[in-house]
């Protein structure tokens, strides 16, 4: 037994010690559920070009351009960019109807959504020039806004002196659509209030999380060069890099659509670890000499982003396997050690046994009950922003939001191996439309 009390022992002071490498995000959720930032109303109004890329988006992409559109903000400072990206439909045709500027652009060996921002801002310099407008909101065209979205956006523009990219609260309109599309309203949810909201009030670098985000001209002045799988993740490294902060602005919500199937889900979230793969391939022996350096202003941002690039679900995997190969030969380097011993130790007592089998039981018990909790507090504090979503539908999401987690591991196992893994349409097919999320008092059905 004390071959295999060795084993665990050292297993765990490994794993506790790679647990404190994020101890700090437990810190920002307590922050980010106890308090939000506010800013105040900007006395200047901003010239925006909103950056919609759409392919095969015809059955969604208007409702984006009313809600622009019906947003309580000066609609002359407006202009909105649709690119028909590689489609097949009539995306093009009904974004221009709308009132939309729209380019098109084919190239089936593009096919990443970087490509159509690359396209689009090169098209805006040769017509517009960039520097005619004072930032860019770049969306995807399944969103919808909430009427006080660009102003409060533009609140935060102004606050940080144009100075910091500004990300929002990104909700789902498709929240009690089905079980897989409230996980993933979860997921949004937890990332902005869990994640964004206090690494913003406590003055960390934030990142972007793939849409609903405001940037500076100047930081498009030479283009878009992100266009891998994950170029917010592309993105955010780099601002941090440059000393540039991304802060989050509560007040500014918009919605969107979410898958409501498991091959949908499972294949959308592979090519999101793949991306996050190579953004950790690519990124992070500059993110370590930043880290480092006398020049760079707020060390703790890099840290933070380090750690949020690291592939931490393979590294605890690749320890747990470690635990069970030298529990399984254990017989072999102690010929007492029973097999009844390597699983169940020396009780049957499921909370004071130290054999293997139930500590690993009891670990998997205690990520699900903390897992649970996030989900009911995410229920509990953003009651008012999740609408049109049952009590039971609530419950099922909460009792299955540890598993919605715990897949993460398989899912970044095939990402690991997936090659010449490339991007593909997520379908949107969800007809909510501005009024529906705009009502003034939210309406939750139970």
């Amino acid at each position: 037994m004390e071959y295999l009390n060795t084993i665990s022992l050292i297993i765990n002071v490994l794993c506790v010690l790679c647990g404190l490498l994020f101890a700090h995000f437990l810190f920002f959720a307590v922050v980010g559920l106890c308090k939000h930032k506010s800013y105040p109303e900007a006395k200047k109004t901003n010239r925006y070009g909103m950056i919609i890329p759409a392919r095969n988006e015809e059955s969604v992409i208007s409702g984006l351009i009313e809600s622009i559109k019906k947003n309580d903000y000066p609609q002359d400072n407006i202009q909105i960019f649709v690119i028909a990206h590689n489609c097949s439909d009539n995306t093009e045709a009904v974004a221009r109807n709308c009132g939309a500027t729209v380019y098109r652009y084919d190239n089936k060996e593009e096919t990443t959504m970087g490509y159509a921002f690359k396209h689009l801002f090169s098209c805006i310099e040769r017509d517009y020039g960039i520097q005619s407008f004072d930032g860019f909101f770049l969306f995807n065209a399944d969103n919808i806004l909430d009427r006080h979205y660009i102003a409060r956006m533009n609140d935060a523009f102004e606050f940080f002196d144009k100075k910091s990219v500004i990300t929002s609260y990104r909700n789902s309109k498709n929240y009690g659509k089905s079980l897989i599309s409230g996980l993933y309203g979860m997921y949004f949810s937890t990332g902005c209030r869990l994640e964004s909201c206090g690494r913003t009030v406590m003055g960390c670098s934030t990142r972007v999380q793939g849409t609903g985000y405001l940037i500076h001209s100047s930081l498009v002045k030479n283009g878009w060069p992100y266009v891998t799988l994950a170029e917010d993740w592309e993105f955010t490294a780099d601002q941090i890099l440059h000393g540039r902060a991304i802060n989050y602005c509560d007040d500014a919500i918009f919605y969107d659509e979410q898958p409501i199937s498991i091959p949908i889900m499972w294949r959308q979230r592979v090519r999101w670890s793949r991306g996050h793969l190579i953004v950790f391939v690519t990124r992070i022996k500059k993110l370590l000499s930043h880290l480092f350096s006398k020049e760079t202003k707020n060390p703790f941002s890099t840290y933070d982003i380090i750690t949020n690039c690291l592939p931490s679900t393979l590294f605890f995997l690749f320890l747990q396997a470690i635990q069970i190969l030298l529990i399984v030969t254990a017989p072999l380097v102690d010929s007492q050690i029973t097999w009844h011993q390597i699983f169940f130790g020396d009780s049957m007592n499921f909370l004071l046994s130290t054999g293997p089998l139930f500590a690993w039981l009891r670990s998997l018990l205690l990520s699900y009950l903390a897992f649970l909790a996030n989900a009911i507090v995410i229920f509990i504090v953003d009651r008012k922003r999740i609408k049109h979503v049952s009590l039971s539908k609530k419950i099922a999401i909460a009792l299955c939001w540890p598993f919605f987690i715990g897949i993460q591991l398989p899912i970044d196992v095939q990402a690991l191996f997936s090659r010449n893994l490339r991007w593909k349409t997520i379908p949107h097919t969800d007809q909510t439309k501005f009024e529906h999320v705009n009502q003034e008092e939210p309406v939750v059905s139970i």
